[in-house]
Formats: C-alpha cells, structure tokens, sequence
C-alpha cells in the first residue's frame, strides 16, 4: 500500500513538474522577445508590476521597511512562485486531459496580457511577448503529454485499435484471436523514453536559453548611453572636501551614481535613446512646446549639488543622497510655454509609460534650484536614475518633484488631475523634514570602552540648510556635535562628535538644528502620508 501511494505521489510530481516546465518554456522565451523592445512587457514583470499597482500603501510602506532596497526581487519572487503553483496544478489537469492543462497555461498568459494593456500607453508589439508565452507554453505542455504516454503506455500513442479482450467462446490461445497490435518490443518502448528525456532537455533548454538571452540582452541594452555633455554655462562651487577620511564609517559627502538609492514603482529598467527622446510642456499654457535632447542641451545648463530623500525613508533610513546634477531650470522650460497667465497651481510630470507625478506649482518656481536634469556627478543619467531625462527640485521629497524617464509636463490644477500617488492619499504638499542621522556606530554594536566617534548626517532643505547637530547620551543634556563642511542650503552636511564612552548599555539620540532657527521634530511619524518624523536613536553596549 505503502509502494503504491509513493508510485502515485510521483507521478504526480511528474506531472506537476511538466506544468512548471512548459511556464518556464513560455516565460524564459516571453522575456526574451520582451527584453529587445519593452523589458516591462515580459509576463512575469507585467503581472507584477499589476500587482504593486493594487498594493495597499501600508503594505507597500511595509515591504520597503523589510526588504529595503531588494522589496522588487521580492515582489517578482513572489510572482513567479504563484505563477508556478498554478503551472503544477495545470500539470496535473494535463495527466489527464492534456488540452485541460493547456487552458490552464493560457489563463494564466491571459492574466499576464490583461496586466500589459492596463498599462496607460499600450503598442500592439507590446503583447508580442505574451502571444510568444501563449503558443510556446501548452505546446510544450501537450507535446511532453504526448511523450509521456508513449513512453509509459505505448499502445495509447499509436493510432491502431485498443487491445481486444478474449471472446468468451473462443481459445485464448488460439493465435486467430491475438491482437498481434498490442504489442511493442522492449526497443520500441526504449526510444519511446529517449524521446521522452530528449523533448525534456529541450524544453529545459529553451527555458535556460530564453531566460539567459533575456537577461544578457537587457544588461547589453542597460549600458549608459554613449552621450556628452557640454560644459555648464553656471557651474557648481568646488565641493569640499568632507568628513569621508576623518571618520570611519560616515556616508560619503558625495554618493557615487552606483550606490545612489532607488526607489520607485517599476520592476524594470525604461530603455530609451537620447536620439528618440521628446518633452512636451502642454495643459494650462500659451503655446504648447516639443523640446528634444539636443534642445535642451542647446539651452543654459545650471549645475547644483541637491540631496535627494525618499518619503519612504523612514528615521535613520538610507534613502537618502546627496549628488551634483547638471541640467536646465525649470522655469526656463516653462518659460518656453508662457505661464504668465497660468491658472495652473500643479505641475504633472508623466513618464515614458505613462506614470504622473504632481508637483506644486509654488515651489517649483519660487528661485530655487529646480532642474530638468541630464546629467548626474560629472556622467550622463544612469538609466535607473530616470535617463535621458529627469526631475529634481530641491526641498520636495522625491514623489512630487524627481520624475524618473520624464517626457511630459502638463500645467493643470489638482482639482482637474491627480496623479498616481495623489490617488492614494499621499500629501499633496511634501516639503522634506529636517533630519539626521547616525551612521556610526551602528545599533546594537559591542564597542570598548574610551574614545568612541559618533557621527552621521544630516539635512534641512529650504530651511537655510543645516547649522547644528546635538547629540544626547541616555537621556541627558543636548550637546553639540562638529560639523563637516557646507555645500549649500539644498544639500546635507556630515557630522561627528567624540564620546568618551564608558561600560555599560548606553543609547545615543540625534538632532538636527536649521537655519531658519528651528530644530528637527522630535515628534513620530511614520512615512505615509507627508513623510516620517522622530529622532534617530540607537541602543549600543560598551565593554
């Protein structure tokens, strides 16, 4: 009893194993064709990008608390680990009606095309990749069926007759009443399970050869663009020379382009040429205007070191950096259009694929340093940080003013409008918070007991930058902390004091101090609605 149920389970293993098979099939060669046009429109990224559409914003704010920066491969795990547990039960519908299977494989394409032409600018190429998935995916599937049961019960692959039974009335072993078709000789059937184990290696193979195509043609695609930059007619000050080489452990005053933060809603990369790029600046103007690249690099390029912060980031958190940026201010853009008379009171930014950003007109035309951005410290824009053409306004967190992939401004109202995350409940408002932070030590370090640095950074954008950070030890006096050097108002500053640390639990708070004479709130907030609130505290033991 025990042989036969262990038998049955794998069987039905096998058969689960044919479903997940021929998905692979449909998905590794979908992303493969996806990955020489749209990387979005492979299946899996498609149904997930769907996903983090319909996503609650607490649980959203919940993933990027918990996985930080890897919450996307998360996401498509967690996809794919659906997808193929409904490829399994289509394994085995299959085992017993193939063409059940397949239907089965074709829900889920159909899923995975629903979610592509839910995408605000669709092409018809766009759902080539999931007609690639849904011919090669229950082919597979009906083609592997048909293999097993020549290999297991050869009679029901031929196409003569079932076996007769014996007449009651006649002799079984008289040879006239033998059905000699029901036999196979033990060389059929051995060629029968080659041709099984081969038609398996080649939908492994497919599987492997489009998944790899797919990843090693994106990464070919995802290589900066060959594009130079002219000099800018208003260059950036020298930046000084920070803290970096003094104390251990400090963010860096500059953030390098690779370890730059991204957060954002997509699961892809947009690959797009300069050549190819446009700007529209239409809605509530006195002319609507189409600028190309080399449009905007014919106009005068500003360059601007800024520190850009993520609403996500909660206290203490990384999505945080400071870069120099080089681009073309806003206002000249929309001067080019005439808002003089606008009614306007929001700027919305769409990208390539349609996702809105709204930005308060207000602020991103009051003088400061607001930039239609191309180039990021000294290169080009990484293409994961919005190139050929970007957003960034100083003072504002990043999902109302740093558009990624920009090729639209609209000059509208938001009684009119909402953008994407309006729609969900976020500020409409969203100056950034002062704030700092301790990079080092970190929390729950064993630290010895003596001269222990304590030191981080810290910013108070449109608040006349940072002039002072405090420190506390468990509760105690506020003292004040050396600052590294100034950049300017828009971007952040290190700093560091020494502690002469002794034996014992031991918990350290931060606060910063802005120009304008007032001091970071000490009161909690979590990122959603406005952005987060609080003093950055840490536990640390000191031996």
């Amino acid at each position: 009893m025990r042989t036969r149920r262990l038998v049955r389970s794998l069987r039905h293993l096998v058969w689960a194993a044919y479903g997940v098979l021929a998905t692979l099939v449909g998905i590794g060669l979908a992303h493969a064709v996806a990955a020489f046009g749209d990387p979005a429109t492979s299946p899996v990224l498609a149904v997930g990008s769907a996903v983090i559409d319909r996503t609650p914003t607490p649980m959203k704010e919940w993933a990027i608390r918990t996985f930080g920066s890897a919450d996307k491969v998360v996401l498509v795990g967690s996809v794919m680990l659906g997808v193929l547990v409904l490829s399994a039960l289509a394994g085995l519908l299959a085992r017993r009606r193939p063409w059940l299977g397949a239907a089965g494989l074709l829900v889920l394409v159909a899923l995975a095309a629903g979610a592509v032409l839910e995408r605000p600018e669709v092409g018809a190429l766009d759902l080539l990749p999931s007609l690639v998935a849904a011919i090669t995916g229950p082919l597979t599937l009906l083609v592997l069926a048909r293999l097993h049961r020549a290999a297991t019960n050869p009679s029901a692959a031929t196409d003569t007759a079932p076996t007769t039974e014996p007449s009651a009335t006649a002799p079984t072993t008289d040879p006239s009443t033998t059905d000699t078709t029901s036999t196979k000789t033990p060389t059929s059937t051995s060629a029968s399970r080659r041709h099984l184990l081969l038609g398996v290696g080649v939908a492994t193979a497919l599987a492997a050869v489009g998944g790899v195509t797919g990843r090693i043609v994106g990464r070919l695609r995802l290589r900066p663009e060959d594009v130079t930059l002219p000099a800018a007619t208003d260059r950036a000050p020298t930046l000084p020379r920070g803290l970096d080489d003094q104390v251990d452990g400090i963010t860096p005053f500059r953030t390098p382009n690779g370890d730059f933060y991204r957060v954002d809603t997509r699961l892809d990369v947009p690959i797009l040429s300069a050549d190819d790029w446009t700007l529209r600046i239409d809605g509530d103007v006195e002319r609507e205007v189409t600028l190309t690249f080399d449009d905007l690099l014919e106009m005068d390029l500003v360059e601007r070191d800024i520190t850009l912060t993520c609403v996500s980031n909660s206290v203490g958190g990384p999505y945080v950096g400071g870069a120099r940026w080089l681009g073309v201010r806003l206002v000249d853009v929309l001067a080019l259009a005439g808002i003089a008379n606008t009614k306007a009171d929001q700027i919305l930014s769409t990208d390539v694929d349609g996702m809105t950003i709204s930005t308060p007109l207000e602020p991103a035309t009051d003088g400061r340093d607001a930039l239609i951005v191309v180039g990021m410290n000294g290169r080009a824009l990484p293409r994961e940080h919005g190139f050929p053409v970007r957003m960034v306004i100083p003072g504002l967190y990043g999902f109302v003013s740093a558009t990624k992939w920009l090729r639209r401004l609209t000059l509208t109202t938001y009684a009119e409008r909402e953008a994407y995350w309006t729609k969900r409940g976020w500020a409409k408002d969203a100056p950034i918070k002062t704030s700092a932070r301790i990079d080092t030590p970190r929390a729950l370090s064993k630290l010895d007991a003596g001269d222990v640095v304590v030191g981080g950074v810290a910013w108070a954008q449109a608040r006349g930058g940072v002039t002072g950070v405090q420190v506390r030890i468990d509760g105690g006096e506020w003292f004040a902390a050396r600052l590294g050097p100034e950049a300017n108002d828009s971007y952040w500053r290190q700093w560091f004091v020494r502690w002469p640390a002794e034996p014992g639990s031991h918990r350290i708070a931060v606060r910063a101090l802005a120009g304008d004479g007032s001091e970071q709130s000490g009161e909690r907030a979590e990122p959603y609605p406005s952005g987060s609130s609080g003093l950055h505290e840490l536990l640390v033991t000191v031996g």
